[in-house]
């Protein structure tokens, strides 16, 4: 019979390159003459894989940014998402690959995007990637 510790599970994370971009889907913002708006958008029930064990990483991914020409359709965004729902990557790299995404396809005035993700081994870890546009 075999000892606890020695049944691990067979999880193997997929890379982080098979995250598609070219889903989120831009609409034009029709009061961009008329004044500048703060658009909040929170996905709590994020999740990924932890690169190095293959467990599930759970969080709540925070989008806050004032758009320019481009505000995101919301269903693209969580079709967005999902994708990282089997992809191994550390929650840094989370906040930063998100934020490049979305700067990329919107190019917003200002973005920040947070990740609150929950205790594993007691820890709790909340990471802030932020763009400002200079002008």
């Amino acid at each position: 019979m075999s000892k606890f510790s020695e049944k691990k599970p067979s999880i193997t994370p997929e890379a982080p390159d098979r995250i598609q971009a070219d889903v989120l889907d831009p609409i034009d913002y029709q009061y961009r003459d008329r004044r500048d708006i703060d658009i909040t958008i929170s996905q709590p029930e994020y999740t990924s894989l932890c690169p190095m064990t293959g467990f599930p990483d759970v969080g709540c991914i925070t989008i806050r940014y004032r758009p320019d020409v481009r505000i995101i359709e919301l269903k693209s965004l969580k079709y967005y998402l999902l994708q990282y729902r089997n992809v191994g990557i550390f929650y840094e790299h989370i906040v930063n690959r998100i934020l490049d995404d979305l700067v990329q396809v919107l190019e917003p005035k200002r973005m920040e995007v947070s990740g609150e993700f929950t205790a594993r081994g007691g820890i709790t870890t909340c990471v802030t990637a932020v763009y400002e546009r200079t002008t």
